[in-house]
């Protein structure tokens, strides 16, 4: 069997005795009991929707609820397939990186960001690197001005335990 997930009430789910009908073609039909515009609305073999719930007298629209419910998911599923997710790449280091390593890094980076992704670069200290945290905070400086064609830091470098990260975004055009 085939089962239509409702949001609005339909025909006999409508519990008012007066209701303002508006016809498939958008025009008003005016006021009438509910029994009148369910008659008018199975006589088109349409169905009689609730669009707005108003105290005295809903708005009632006569429409194929179906084809409705169908048109209205292939909306969201269009605007879906629209929207842009980025994801957050990250790149670890460490302070006392080598020259190489640094530039294959880099590289790395400026590919994820190209796609369109943000990137975290984060650095990690280890033992007695705790105390050379100016070093660190050269080699992250270090990843901004080598992307900074490209990319834009959303933060200043942030210190986190023995972590040290930042965050760069893609340059809006």
């Amino acid at each position: 069997m085939f089962c239509i997930k409702q949001d609005l009430p339909i025909n006999e789910q409508i519990r008012a005795v007066k209701v303002q009908v508006i016809d498939e073609n958008g025009e008003k039909r005016g006021v009438m009991s509910l029994h009148d515009a369910l008659d008018l609305a199975f006589d088109k073999k349409l169905d009689l929707v609730m669009v707005s719930p108003n105290p005295e007298a809903p708005v009632c629209k006569i429409m194929n609820y179906g084809k409705y419910k169908f048109e209205q998911s292939k909306r969201e599923k269009e605007a879906r397939k629209k929207q842009k997710v980025f994801e957050l790449k990250e790149i670890r280091i460490t302070p006392n990186i080598e020259q190489h390593d640094f530039e294959f890094k880099a590289k790395n980076a400026r590919k994820f960001l190209e796609d369109g992704n943000k990137v975290k670069i984060t650095l990690k200290f280890r033992g007695r690197e705790m105390n050379y945290i100016k070093l660190g905070e050269q080699v992250l400086n270090q990843f901004i001005e080598n992307l900074s064609d490209i990319s834009v830091p959303e933060k200043k470098p942030i210190l986190e335990g023995k972590n040290m990260f930042i965050i760069l975004a893609k340059k809006a055009n």
